[in-house]
């Protein structure tokens, strides 16, 4: 496949946004949480319209190379359901404590009183459970840029975007407990490695078998995936930073633009 190591770069890229947001809670002291809000929102509505418009037809029209039109339907919407509970399992592995769709608002961390070790094992718990969420998402960027480069890069776009307020989660507590920014970089960097790990692991199980059909099934299954993240993840945390009806803009804005890029590139 000609389209592997640039789908790989993206993950890769992709997944490393986490130290984007660790830097950046580190050098800047409030976070502009107005502009967090209307990022996760605009993330939410690409990953949406993507879904639905692009990857759910898509993978029926591959699934069709294969078996009829009927069977291709209902293989594609159990593929898609399946994404859905792939994700959703994972998410039960993660204490609800320590969850990163818990996160508290970064700018008022030095405003608490903090206990080191409890802010030390949060930072560390955070980081070990984004990096769980990380390894479906690698997959998702991955396949979606074997199956179209120009859908991989704005799929990889958002979830670097919602990937940069995950490397904040991580490295605040981390550093407020260590005091070492040494350490919060690195342990943010880190788990965004999972995304790449997630894209080498999918595609080494899924190789030999990756024909029409499980190709198919695999897109349908990244749009599951992509749903669940954008609904239980995204847009949650958008109003937990902001306003309801400024995640909302974010979202229809995502819409708007991921449906004008697709008509431009049609």
């Amino acid at each position: 496949m000609n389209d592997l190591y640039p789908a790989l770069l993206l993950t890769l890229l992709a997944g490393l946004s986490t130290g984007i947001g660790s830097a950046m809670a580190l050098v800047v002291k409030h976070t502009n949480t107005r502009f967090l809000t209307l990022a996760l929102g605009f993330s939410a509505g690409v990953m949406l319209y993507v879904s639905f418009v692009e990857l759910l037809p898509q993978s029926e029209e591959t699934l069709l190379a294969g078996m009829p039109s009927q069977a291709a339907a209902w293989v594609a919407t159990l593929a898609f359901f399946g994404g859905i509970f792939f994700i959703w399992a994972i998410d039960q592995l993660v204490p609800d404590v320590e969850n990163p769709h818990e996160m508290s608002y970064i700018g008022r961390m030095e405003e608490r009183v903090p206990d080191s070790m409890r802010l030390n094992r949060m930072g560390l718990f955070t980081a070990a459970a984004i990096a769980i969420h990380n390894f479906p998402e690698g997959m998702a960027v991955f396949f979606s840029a074997l199956s179209n480069q120009n859908l991989g890069i704005v799929i990889a776009t958002t979830i670097a975007l919602h990937n940069i307020p995950e490397g904040m989660a991580i490295a605040v507590p981390i550093y407020f407990a260590t005091k070492s920014r040494k350490k919060a970089f690195t342990y943010s960097f880190l788990s965004g490695l999972a995304e790449p790990l997630g894209a080498i692991v999918g595609f080494a199980i899924l190789k030999p078998w990756l024909s029409p059909p499980v190709f198919g099934s695999v897109l349908a299954a990244v749009a599951g995936i992509m749903v669940y993240i954008s609904l239980d993840e995204l847009l949650p945390t958008a109003e937990e930073y902001g306003e309801h009806h400024l995640a909302i803009s974010g979202l229809i804005a995502g819409m708007a633009v991921m449906a004008l890029s697709l008509l431009l590139l049609a």
